[in-house]
């Protein structure tokens, strides 16, 4: 097994390799999310936010950006009248967040882990994730505490690469971003693996429809799929009902 398979084979040895990783690629991590989405990387999260529909917004609609990164959704969704918090487990893409911080509107940046999110019960309108979910060490915890945050009503919009159902599509795809990941990380920083992680958290990765599922047995309503360069990347919807009691899930 090589080292990357044995970094992902557990919660416990997952958690610290993906905090090495993105520590390691925070300075490059615009540029490579460009080049291996094929350049709509920007593209994808302007259909994010649109979906938030925040037209109109105010002050009074608070917004938690996970995975934040440096800081791309949780900006555009400040200039749509959101009051933005964005979260990440890296504190350098969190001061590389704050030197993009125009003049505004603003957001404000905290670090903190996705499994035990450092808020009160129901405290956001809507929550955001890009590139998030998949890299959790557990995707259980991490939904159960989206789902503890947000307010009846809430909203969760999670933008992610998806797992394809076909498995020729599906090798085909993991293909390219191994080999363009490989070179990238040999290129960027002389580890081949440093990229060639993607595709191995998809391989782990329950998909778009998988994480549907989940949300739909965490309570989540409205769990919906939107499929992103014909079903390879997707982004899933889900909200909290309306009225009745929004407990703590425990974990499985």
């Amino acid at each position: 097994m090589s080292r990357l398979r044995r970094a992902l084979a557990s919660p416990e040895s997952k958690a610290p390799y993906v905090r090495r990783l993105f520590h390691t690629i925070a300075d490059r991590y615009d540029l490579i999310t460009r080049v291996l989405s094929y350049g709509q990387d920007a593209r994808w999260k302007r259909r994010l936010v649109a979906m938030a529909d925040l037209s109109g917004a105010g002050p009074s609609t608070r917004t938690l950006d996970l995975a934040c990164g440096t800081g791309d959704i949780a900006f555009a969704l400040a200039a749509r009248g959101a009051d933005v918090v964005g979260l990440d487990l890296t504190l350098r893409m969190l001061q590389l967040a704050r030197a993009k911080i125009p003049p505004a509107p603003a957001a404000a940046f905290l670090a903190g882990d996705m499994m035990a999110l450092p808020f009160a019960d129901a405290s956001f309108d809507l929550v955001t994730a890009g590139y998030g979910l998949r890299n959790v060490p557990r995707l259980e915890p991490a939904i159960a505490e989206i789902r503890r945050v947000l307010r009846p009503g809430g909203r969760l919009l999670s933008l992610d690469f998806n797992r394809p159902s076909n498995p020729l599509v599906r090798g085909v795809y993991l293909g390219y971003l191994t080999i363009a990941g490989s070179a990238l990380g040999w290129a960027l920083h002389r580890d081949p693996d440093t990229y060639r992680y993607i595709p191995e958290s998809i391989k782990r990765y329950p998909g778009a429809h998988g994480v549907a599922a989940m949300l739909d047995r965490a309570g989540f309503t409205d769990c919906r799929v939107v499929p992103l360069l014909g079903g390879l990347m997707a982004i899933n919807t889900g909200r909290i009902p309306a009225s009745g009691a929004n407990p703590r899930i425990p974990d499985p």
